[in-house]
């Protein structure tokens, strides 16, 4: 676990990265477009733009892109990306990293949405994609409908997953199944860690729906908390993983005076529970630490800043693509970030009073 102060540089070694092809067309100085080019043998690029572009491959070690190739035997050159949701941040930039390793291969992106993860939704939505003549499928399973739907889909599917975790580890849809996904134990493991360090007694837990009863994010928290003998809270649910749904849990769950510490399942949460803090007039880091999951670009700008977990959903999207013209080969993606910014401090002697309930905001 990579864990970065304040400016957000590094303050350690990330595992080696594979590279891109931005990386490489960064290197060679020309377009990303021009590296595809390239390396699809395209006739219209210069001899010396051909050398800089080869030159960078050898010196990044950079592999290109299997999936273009295996979708041009057989099959329509379009992925479909199932998805119950375009607009959180971490299924955007997904999506954004789909489309742009797509793009580079010459391969057209459509997207399907998944209504709901009921039954009937489900099937209605894989039945429209699982025509294997039709192209390949990606799943954006970080929720109940995504995993339902990728268990869904038939075997003869060329199909790879974007996960919450390893689902194959829980599917007999594993042995056919590209999976990547980002290590989430590891990472809520790193973020409990870090607040106990500070010397808050216990972490609670806002936890976002998961495609199982115990997500891998409670896990990690769960075994951070039991490594340093601390208390194990009870998680809080709210009825949503929005903003307004963590905002009514905070407000209930700050009238405990021994909540310290709250380890959010995402931003978004993190969001309500800053904003239930000041509504009981509670103050960030000095009665009340809070970190939350994924970075969004806003994360920086909070005040105060907000300490996170960073996600390249953007490398993950990539990497989905790739998979689709490899073997099946479960695989985590590159180590999550701690990024620790001014919403995290040490533990204070006395918390102070929260307001009277009958001030909550509205």
């Amino acid at each position: 676990m990579i864990v970065t102060g304040h400016n957000g540089e590094k303050q350690g070694n990330p595992d080696g990265a594979t590279a891109s092809i931005r990386d490489v067309a960064r290197a060679a100085g020309v377009s990303y477009q021009t590296v595809s080019r390239v390396i699809n043998d395209h006739p219209n690029v210069s001899q010396k733009a051909k050398k800089a572009v080869h030159a960078a491959i050898a010196e990044l070690g950079y592999r290109p892109s299997r999936a273009a190739r295996a979708l041009a035997h057989g099959v329509a050159d379009v992925v479909t990306v199932l998805t119950s949701n375009t607009r959180l941040y971490g299924y955007a930039e997904t999506l954004g990293g789909i489309e742009e390793a797509a793009r580079s291969a010459g391969v057209q992106v459509a997207i399907r949405v998944l209504e709901s993860d009921g039954p009937n939704d489900v099937a209605a939505a894989v039945e429209a994609v699982a025509d294997p003549r039709a192209g390949a499928v990606i799943v954006l399973a970080f929720d109940r409908a995504g995993a339902r739907a990728l268990q869904a889909l038939p075997a003869n599917v060329r199909s790879s997953a974007a996960a919450e975790s390893y689902l194959g580890r829980r599917t007999a849809a594993a042995e056919s199944a590209r999976w990547i996904w980002f290590d989430d134990i590891a990472a809520a493991q790193t973020a409990t860690e870090h607040l106990l360090s500070l010397g808050h007694r216990t972490v609670h837990h806002l936890a976002i729906p998961s495609t199982t009863a115990v997500g891998d994010r409670q896990r990690g928290w769960k075994r951070a908390l039991v490594a340093a003998g601390a208390p194990v809270p009870d998680v809080v649910r709210p009825q949503s993983w929005s903003t307004a749904g963590a905002h009514e849990a905070a407000l209930q769950l700050l009238l405990d005076p021994t909540v310290t510490a709250i380890l959010c399942g995402n931003d978004d949460q993190a969001l309500g529970v800053m904003r239930a803090a000041h509504d009981r007039g509670l103050r960030i880091p000095d009665d009340l630490s809070v970190v939350g999951f994924d970075d969004i670009p806003a994360a920086a700008y909070l005040t105060p800043a907000l300490t996170t977990v960073r996600f390249d959903f953007a490398a993950l999207g990539r990497q989905a693509f790739e998979l689709l013209g490899s073997d099946p080969d479960p695989a985590s993606v590159a180590v999550p970030t701690l990024v620790v910014r001014e919403s995290t401090g040490p533990v204070a002697p006395h918390r102070r009073p929260v307001r009277h309930p009958d001030k909550d905001h509205r």
